[in-house]
């Protein structure tokens, strides 16, 4: 935070200073008293298994001062500052925060893809600006005014994601940021377990406009036909992105080399030929959305093009073991769109040897649960894979799913991890590639650091 004291966040807060001197220079916000450091502001959240207020003490050995929601008087040196809720605290310090940034900001939201597209705009916009980009998994209602108070003067536009755990979230960081471009990149069935409906997810992702400005634009994947539907329907300026041909701007010629994508992007009567580092027509989509926000922004898309060929993002890590198998590390989270993408990554990939996939539940489905791995099975026995190692109990559908289709694909089912794991490096040749992937709570990123070992 620039130019911040105490008397701000009282301010900011609408909160009553116990104790303490209200010039003390703030500097930054931490919710973790492990990772409190000089001139920091400690936010006790009050969460379902631990309050934070119990360490207080602890971090103010460092920090410069606290927000409390349960102290009603105290006698420290450092200030505490009492709210009616910290969580809200944080949001208020966020908005306050917002209204001194003149900069403009790009939401980025939607079911699958947040995290790789927000790189992308970054990235593309890195070309020619100053940019500010969520750090982390900060995309929440306590990540995000984290994110709004470290964008610095020199910053000259910010890039933030924006996710959910709960209907009506998605509005609420759109007022908080205040967006002026916004991104939608797929409606999938993650979350379906709370909203229940593709509709609703539709209608959560699509709030990202509620605090968007006036003359705002909204990019829109046109690859996704729950966001195609929604052409010349929203009272917003809309443009849309993809390899449909009635798209804005539009990927065309889409050709895989050697792990690289190579394509065309097309915008009216400009066409900029792109080197991508990564696979997949997913990949494709988010950058062809980054070039369309540079674009907006007034850089040429030849000139943030040339970002593309040294991309490296947060999914789909490829590790090329010396002598030995290569793996699609992609172990972070799964859903039955991302499923489905990576395992198109796995197939482009050019190999003497076999295409094998290790895929594990999927969580918060809800009642289709089953239904939906069946359906990715489906996908993948019309693929040219090997085999299929599923582990947890859902996975198993995958498993049916591919054995009814009678394709030829061998299957594999585990309970657990190590058991996975030790069938892999007693049957992986060189040449082999395994893709891993499932839900982050299945924890196969273990699979991938056994075989690393």
């Amino acid at each position: 935070m620039e130019d911040m004291t105490v008397r701000d966040i009282v301010e900011a807060t609408n909160g009553t200073l116990l104790c303490g001197d209200e010039h003390t220079v703030v500097t930054d916000l931490c919710i973790n008293s492990k990772e409190v450091k000089e001139g920091d502001l400690f936010v006790p959240i009050i969460g379902q298994r631990v309050n934070a207020h119990r360490f207080i003490e602890q971090a103010l050995e460092v920090g410069a001062a606290t927000l409390t929601s349960e102290h009603f008087a105290v006698s420290a040196q450092k200030p505490y500052i009492k709210v009616a809720d910290t969580c809200k605290a944080l949001q208020d310090i966020g908005a306050y925060v917002r209204k001194r940034i003149q900069i403009p900001v790009v939401a980025v939201t939607g079911s699958v893809g947040k995290t790789t597209t927000r790189n992308m705009i970054a990235m593309a916009l890195t070309s020619q600006m100053q940019v500010f980009e969520t750090q982390k998994n900060f995309n929440s209602q306590i990540g995000l005014p984290i994110m709004l108070t470290r964008i610095q003067h020199t910053d000259e536009i910010a890039v933030l994601e924006c996710g959910m755990s709960e209907e009506g979230q998605i509005s609420i960081l759109s007022k908080l940021v205040q967006p002026k471009y916004a991104v939608v990149t797929t409606i999938g069935v993650a979350h379906i377990e709370q909203l229940k409906t593709k509709e609703n997810i539709r209608r959560e992702k699509l709030s990202i406009t509620d605090g968007m400005d006036a003359d705002g634009i909204l990019f829109l994947n046109g690859d996704d036909p729950m966001l195609a539907e929604m052409k010349g329907k929203l009272p917003r300026q809309i443009c849309y992105y993809g390899t449909q041909d009635w798209c804005d701007f539009r990927a065309e010629q889409i050709q895989y080399d050697n792990g690289r994508s190579y394509f065309e992007c097309v915008h009216g009567t400009e066409r900029t030929q792109v080197e991508l580092s990564v696979l997949g027509k997913h990949n494709i989509l988010n950058c062809t959305a980054a070039l369309a926000v540079a674009s907006t922004c007034g850089i040429p898309m030849d000139v943030a093009a040339k970002e593309f060929a040294y991309f490296h993002g947060m999914r789909q890590n490829l590790i090329q073991l010396e002598n030995r198998f290569t793996i699609i590390d992609d172990t972070y989270n799964a859903s039955p769109d991302s499923m489905r993408a990576s395992l198109d990554v796995l197939c482009h990939l050019e190999t003497e040897g076999k295409r094998i996939a290790v895929l594990g539940d999927m969580f918060e489905l809800g009642e289709n649960s089953k239904q939906y791995h069946y359906e990715v099975g489906c996908y993948l026995a019309n693929l040219p894979v090997s085999e299929l190692v599923v582990v947890g109990e859902q996975a198993k559908e995958m498993a049916r799913a591919v054995q009814n289709s009678k394709c030829g694909i061998q299957t594999y089912e585990f309970s657990d991890n190590e058991e996975a794991a030790m069938y892999l490096l007693a049957t992986l040749m060189p040449n082999d590639i395994v893709l891993v992937k499932g839900s982050n709570g299945m924890n196969m990123d273990k699979i991938v650091r056994l075989l690393e070992e």
